[in-house]
């Protein structure tokens, strides 16, 4: 029984080291007498016992490798410090086994050394508006050193840029001045624009009034020249109506009562509202016509006495 037993072991054994199962995620690299012979691809293989074996396994999924923090000097002489992300895949098992020592470690000290080159080529400025442009040129620097090494570079990400305290101190200040600086401007151009708003509104009332002003003395015009002509028109047509009233017989006589009228009217409204007692030139006249009436009164009482006897 126990030779038995020895025996199923050592079969089993010669099975285990016969058969190979590669996993759908990796593929296996095999050496004969220690030599490549080939790389495996996921499924069900068969070894030669004690002559080939497995020397190397590699993921074939997407690798993400974290870089740790450094110091870099920027273009403007700003000390940073700086980490990321680097993302790889295995492309070729031969050489990620033996065209590098190890890969993950090699790919991590590249990305550092690309990433403090890129890095003294911009300003600080320029590090954190432009992290699209110097993410691609890491990938770029860093997929074409490690091209003989059957692996790819997808993506590296830029996570902190930390400037020293002195810097941030130093921005802060910067950034202060240049809010305070972005708010006096706005100030300005606000006051600027009230102030031409003003004057716009001034000039505009100022047209307006003229505008105004300029209506009304037209209206005034129009309703004095309007006046005036209905008041000639109206002279015109009385005068017109005089002419032809002389032309009747007694008109001459009527018209002589109606200035004598018009005159004792006038006269007599000066008079009242005179404050200094006014007496015309004609006044001197109305003595003697008034003694001619007596005179002529006197002259028909006689003739009628005379008659009647």
């Amino acid at each position: 029984m126990f030779v038995l037993t020895i025996v199923f072991l050592f079969v089993m054994f010669i099975l285990f080291k016969l058969m190979l199962i590669v996993p759908m995620r990796e593929v296996h690299v095999i050496e004969r007498l220690g030599k490549f012979r080939s790389v495996l691809n996921p499924g069900f293989h068969f070894l030669i016992p004690f002559v080939d074996r497995v020397a190397y396994r590699h993921d074939t999924r997407e690798e993400v490798l974290d870089v740790p923090p450094q110091s870099c000097i920027s273009k403007d002489n700003t000390q940073l410090e700086v980490d990321g992300l680097v993302y790889l895949k295995v492309m070729d098992g031969k050489l990620a086994s033996y065209g590098i020592e190890n890969y993950r470690r090699a790919a991590v000290n590249l990305a550092q050394t690309t990433m403090r080159s890129e890095i003294g080529k911009l300003t600080l400025s320029q590090t954190f508006s432009e992290r699209d442009s110097l993410n691609e040129s890491i990938v770029r620097e860093i997929d074409k050193a490690s091209d003989p090494w059957g692996i790819k570079v997808l993506r590296y990400e830029i996570k902190n840029i930390s400037p020293s305290q002195k810097v941030i101190h130093t921005l802060e200040k910067q950034m202060e001045a240049e809010r305070r600086k972005r708010a006096e401007i706005t100030l300005a151009n606000a006051e600027k624009a009230a102030m031409i708003n003003m004057s716009q509104g001034e000039r505009q009332e100022a047209i307006n009034l003229s505008e105004g002003q300029k209506q009304k003395r037209i209206n005034e015009a129009l309703g004095t020249g309007q006046e005036i002509s209905i008041i000639a028109t109206a002279k015109a047509e009385a005068m017109e109506m005089i002419c032809k009233a002389l032309t009747v017989n007694g008109g001459n006589d009527a018209m002589n009562m109606l200035l004598k009228e018009q005159f004792i009217g006038q006269v007599g409204k000066i008079l009242s509202e005179a404050q200094v007692s006014v007496v015309p030139a004609e006044m001197a006249k109305l003595e003697g016509f008034f003694e001619g009436m007596e005179q002529v009164t006197h002259a028909v009482s006689n003739s009628s006495a005379k008659g009647a006897r």
